[in-house]
């Protein structure tokens, strides 16, 4: 866990992970948590999602991208720490 200090994630998640609304899903999550960024899905089938935060909150949600909604079938997951940029005011879906 990474306490309360703010950092960034960048999260590149597979498996069967798009058209089983994990894209919705996440961005609920973002929310509950008070996370901010954005979750796409990518032409190779992954999922990428950039959230920022206090850190234990972006280490929850890497935690729930790992499972992901119900219907998904997550494979791997990878994450990039970095520090916050503050770049972002809300969590959105990008198409």
């Amino acid at each position: 866990m990474r306490g309360g200090e703010e950092v960034r994630a960048t999260v590149l998640v597979s498996g069967r992970v798009q058209g089983v609304f994990y894209r919705a899903s996440a961005m609920e999550e973002a929310q509950r948590l008070r996370l901010t960024g954005w979750v796409m899905n990518l032409p190779d089938g992954r999922v990428e999602a950039v959230v920022e935060g206090p850190g234990d909150a972006v280490d929850e949600f890497v935690a729930w991208c790992r499972r992901g909604p119900p219907s998904a079938r997550v494979d791997d997951v990878e994450v990039q720490y970095g520090p916050a940029t503050g770049e972002f005011a809300t969590f959105q879906v990008r198409r």
